[in-house]
């Protein structure tokens, strides 16, 4: 089997893990420091707040914001659920907005449509490694004064017009599980360029402390460790190396599949840089699935990412946050990805091809 992701582990994080449990400290120490200030430095941002996951991430960076309980945020309906729930846990209501055919992201147009006086921020999901259109969602932002959160969790070294994704918003929040271009096993990282957002991110993620049993607000155990930040460090040296290989992998697919009917390739805007953490295709005429099953009897580790919108989850659907995004609900009747991962050589890329034009033709 071709798996759908492969984490790239070398000698580098296994010697950095080593060096740590040498030490004899594994919990939050100088290694989460230096990765902190290393990851600060490559997407931009002046601040770094490090924790044990990305959703960690999202809800430590969302409530650092402070913004009021009950006001609605703008977010995307197709995701993984980890970016509207962390709105839930901090007592926020996710309004959707539709999404861009094209991209798969949050449509711009979409999301002023869904502003009310209630709003005090949106929340974008940079899909896929596929930057959104940010250029329009910072206007809107301006023009409505409100907060803008990035949840980067697949856009780890993306960039748009040169500039890092990460970058734009009041916060960015990433992950670095297993499945993400560049991983610690778990882990998440808050940006942002305000000391006061990143001094509440600090306190919430280690129980509300200042000092040594000194305790000024209620906050969790969400700290990254100095086992993970070994590995993410080791992984971010060569994240862009990693990077180019996906891409180049997409290229490669994207050249191979052109010709086949009945499937729609990843778009990219001009000035992005997409990082292909999945590539993902649109597979028409009802045989997604029959595609997906035959793929997979063959090898070819593809997946469905996501088979329904956030808001006909249960969950969603019981405490009363339907919704209704028609060019969200198509994509997630036709989206499938295939494997892109650097790990993957010429010989396999030209078999995930054919067995994809193999099984169009059935």
């Amino acid at each position: 089997m071709i798996p759908i992701s492969a984490p790239m582990i070398g000698k580098d994080e296994i010697s950095a893990v080593r060096k740590v449990l040498e030490s004899g400290n594994l919990s939050m120490g100088k290694v989460t420091q230096d990765f902190e200030e290393a990851f600060s430095h490559y997407i931009g941002p002046e601040h770094a707040v490090a924790t044990g996951s990305g959703t960690s991430a999202l809800q430590v960076g969302i409530e650092a914001l402070d913004i009021s309980k009950g006001s609605e945020v703008v977010t995307t309906p197709l995701s993984f659920i980890a970016s509207s729930n962390a709105l839930l846990f901090n007592y926020l209501k996710p309004v959707f907005a539709d999404i861009d055919p094209d991209s798969f992201n949050i449509d711009p147009e979409e999301m002023e449509e869904s502003i009310t006086r209630r709003t005090r921020a949106v929340l974008v999901v940079h899909l896929y490694g596929n930057p959104c259109r940010m250029k329009e969602i910072m206007e809107l932002c301006e023009d409505h004064n409100l907060l803008l959160i990035e949840d980067c969790a697949q856009a780890a070294g993306a960039e748009l017009g040169g500039r890092k994704i990460g970058s734009f918003g009041d916060v960015s929040c990433f992950s670095f599980y297993a499945t993400k271009n560049m991983t610690s096993g778990e882990g998440g990282m808050v940006l942002t360029n305000d000391e006061e957002i990143a001094e509440r991110a600090r306190l919430l993620r280690n129980h509300g402390q200042n000092g040594q049993y000194n305790h000024v607000m209620l906050g969790y155990n969400y700290r990254m460790n100095d086992i993970q930040a070994a590995i993410a460090m080791a992984q971010l040296r060569r994240l862009d190396r990693m990077n180019q290989k996906r891409i180049d992998n997409a290229q490669f697919l994207s050249e191979r599949l052109s010709g086949t009917e009945g499937i729609e390739l990843p778009n990219v805007l001009n000035d992005a840089k997409h990082v292909f953490h999945q590539y993902t295709i649109k597979v028409f005429n009802k045989k997604r699935d029959a595609l997906l099953q035959y793929l997979n009897r063959n090898g070819i580790g593809a997946r469905v990412y996501y088979t329904r919108p956030i808001y006909h989850q249960p969950l969603y659907q019981r405490i009363g946050l339907d919704s209704g995004c028609p060019v969200a609900e198509e994509a997630a009747n036709h989206v499938l990805s295939l494997p892109v991962h650097p790990g993957l050589g010429k010989a396999e890329l030209k078999l995930i091809a054919k067995e994809v034009e193999n099984g169009m033709k059935l």
